[in-house]
């Protein structure tokens, strides 16, 4: 996966998203921070009245923003799960495509939490997945559409 080109963009894209959040986040935060010191500043010369209302706002404002902060995480969430999503049905849809042309019938994941215990180096088709996989997305980044007997799998 380190190797896919479509994974790279997309969680550059995602990083960006999650730095954009955090800093909405943190601006939110501050705004309530400074709002508690001058409600802190200023409480000796309200009512009683007043000091209340502003402490049930400021109460409902630090709740507000603790929901908040966990809508973007659960945001985050999602759209990790989609990116994940989509990067298992690109490499599935690729290696339907690559396994029917080798006349493949399986393919492992071959790494230390797989059932895999060795595998031959024969046998290691990453590096023509990877050409494949990152060949199809610049074709697709260009708007070219993939060519259904494609040579990118060739060595």
């Amino acid at each position: 996966l380190k190797h896919y080109e479509y994974l790279k963009v997309n969680k550059v894209q995602l990083e960006e998203k999650t730095k954009q959040m955090d800093q909405d986040y943190r601006n939110r935060a501050i705004g309530l921070q400074n709002e508690i010191a001058a409600y802190q500043r200023n409480v000796s010369s309200m009512t009683l009245g007043q000091v209340r209302a502003t402490e049930e706002d400021l109460g409902k404002k630090q709740q507000n923003l603790q929901m908040y902060q966990q809508s973007l995480g659960q945001q985050l969430m999602e759209e990790e799960a989609k990116l994940n999503k989509q990067l298992y049905d690109r490499i599935t849809v690729y290696l339907k495509k690559y396994g029917a042309e080798k006349g493949l019938q399986f393919v492992f994941k071959f790494d230390p939490t797989s059932d895999v215990l060795f595998a031959g180096d024969a046998l290691d088709i990453s590096q023509d997945v990877i050409t494949g996989l990152n060949a199809e997305y610049q074709q697709e980044k260009s708007g070219v559409a993939p060519k259904a007997d494609s040579t990118a799998f060739k060595k």
